[in-house]
């Protein structure tokens, strides 16, 4: 089997910011087994240890400035709760749009809480009671990513996600074009510049490639139906499809699905079942970069990190990956490009 090559089998709306035919490292939420996720601190390791993207989640604050935060509230990763007891919602949620970028800044912010148990969701990583990390700025990421390429040599690109843009847009904030400025600020504008954007919402990716006409190549999301909220309904299932597919890439440059719907357990004989997925992208001309790698959370089927990373990096030819372990997801990355070539 071929390590994944970059298809060209279709006319793309735009082109990969990354010329090389190997498939790429993203460090999901940076170095987020060994550190606080989407915190400084974990960006900096994740590109020490080599990965070739650093994703960054967007949400805004209230007074509209994008920062760095995988949800909309805040109070799994923060001391929010203790800090502003009265400022919930009436579901009992602190959202992180009903605060200032100077309160947010005033919080502390630690490893990620089960809300039901009070307890980390990963018990052997960072211990959640160090109280050292703070919620960022999206314009300091940027910095910090751009100093970081300049010190080291080497160029990491980012991963963008924008969060919920239509429920932001219900709040009465639009965060297209606070995101797209703070990109074009960082002078990151066309497929020549090491980023990606991507969202759950493809209303929201054909209004970057159709109404803004960004140059940055998209990625279409994919989760299940019932993660989308009722009044966004998106049919995931149909976009799977050959059809779906061709449609998405009428305004994307590559999918971004989550492994479950690649990977599809084992059978009797303990052999791996796989979907269509990855080849029906190929064949629209889709780029796949599936979520989430994880050696604490292994699939089922999967003995180790090393068989799960060669089913999909070898066995599947998938165009990249997002992983809470970017150390080691680039060294097998190496090891197995290594052995092809080998071969």
């Amino acid at each position: 089997m071929a390590i994944a090559m970059t298809p060209t089998t279709a006319a793309l709306p735009n082109a990969a910011p990354h010329a090389a035919r190997v498939p790429i490292v993203i460090a999901h939420r940076g170095a987020s087994a060994y550190l606080p996720e989407h915190t400084l601190e974990a960006k900096a390791m994740a590109h020490a240890m080599g990965a070739d993207f650093l994703e960054q989640d967007v949400v805004l604050t209230r007074d509209a400035q994008a920062i760095v935060l995988h949800d909309l509230y805040l109070e799994n990763i923060t001391d929010v709760a203790r800090r502003f007891p009265d400022r919930a919602r009436d579901d009992g949620r602190w959202y992180a749009i009903d605060f200032s970028l100077a309160e947010i800044r005033s919080l502390r912010l630690h490893e990620r809480l089960d809300p039901a148990t009070s307890q980390p969701v990963f018990s052997e990583r960072f211990p959640p009671e160090a109280d050292l990390f703070r919620i960022h700025t999206l314009e300091a990421e940027l910095r910090l990513i751009r100093g970081l390429n300049r010190s080291t040599g080497r160029r990491a690109g980012i991963y963008v996600e924008l969060k919920h843009p239509a429920w932001h847009l219900a709040e009465g904030l639009d965060p297209v074009p606070i995101l797209m400025r703070e990109l074009d600020r960082a002078g990151y504008r066309g497929p020549e510049d090491p980023v990606y954007i991507q969202c759950f919402e493809p209303d929201t990716l054909k209004r970057l490639r159709e109404e803004i006409g960004t140059r940055i190549a998209l990625i279409q999301l994919i989760g299940e139906k019932d993660w989308s909220p009722e009044d966004l309904p998106v049919d995931f299932e149909r976009m799977r499809t050959p059809e779906g597919l061709a449609t998405v890439a009428e305004y994307a440059r590559g999918i971004g699905p989550w492994i479950g719907q690649i990977h599809r357990g084992t059978d009797e004989t303990h052999t791996h079942r796989a979907t269509r997925l990855v080849a029906d992208a190929h064949a629209a001309g889709l780029l796949v970069h599936p979520y989430t790698f994880r050696s604490d959370a292994l699939p089922e089927g999967f003995g180790d990190f090393e068989a799960l990373l060669h089913f999909f990096l070898v066995d599947q030819g998938v165009d990249g990956i997002f992983t809470d372990h970017p150390d080691v997801a680039v060294h097998l990355r190496n090891r197995f490009i290594g052995r092809h070539q080998a071969e």
